[in-house]
Order: structure tokens, then sequence, then C-alpha cells
């Protein structure tokens, strides 16, 4: 079963006076080829100094750098990998909830 895992960045918190994020909220979602979804969404705080040569401001920012400081603080493998278990425990589940009458 191939998984496809989009990774987006919801929002960016960042200082109004100089444009510097310091928390980026993520979300992966998977999907199989049977449409069979699951998603994980976070947090990470990110520290920024406003006078480095490498700076981005909040304005200037793309969400590919904002994915790539993500990945740099969430381990995009084992978050890719627990959103395959929850799909493969809904393809296949092991437990049931009910009543037998």
């Amino acid at each position: 079963m191939a998984i496809t895992y989009t990774w987006t960045i919801p929002t960016l918190e960042h200082e109004i006076a100089d444009g510097g994020v310091y928390i980026a909220h993520w979300r992966c979602t998977g999907v199989d080829d049977d449409g069979n979804t699951a998603s994980s969404y976070g947090t990470c705080g990110l520290t920024y100094d406003a006078s480095a040569a490498d700076f981005t401001p909040y304005d200037d920012i793309t969400e590919a750098q904002a994915q790539g400081w993500v990945y740099g603080s969430v381990d995009k493998d084992a978050t890719e990998a627990a959103i395959s278990s929850k799909i493969d425990a809904m393809v296949n589940p092991t437990t049931e909830a009910g009543v037998p009458w």
C-alpha cells in the first residue's frame, strides 16, 4: 500500500516588530491508494536572530523554507511512520467496540 504524505504549514507565529518567526504550526497528512487518510498536527518552537545574514523576515518566507525549519525540529520519518501505522490500523483493525446483543 503506497501512502502519499503532504506536509503543510497552516500558520507561523511571528514578532510584528522584526518579522522573526518563533513558532511554526505543521500538519502531515497521509493518504493511501484507497483513500484512507490519517494526519498528525503539531507545533515547534524556533529561534531566530534578526541581525543574522541569513535571517528571513516573515513577509519573505516561503512554505518550503518553513517546512525545512520544521524538518529540523520534527522527526519526519517517525511522523510519517506513525501516520502509516494509523492507516494500517484502519485497513487491518485488531479491535472492535460494541455489544454482543
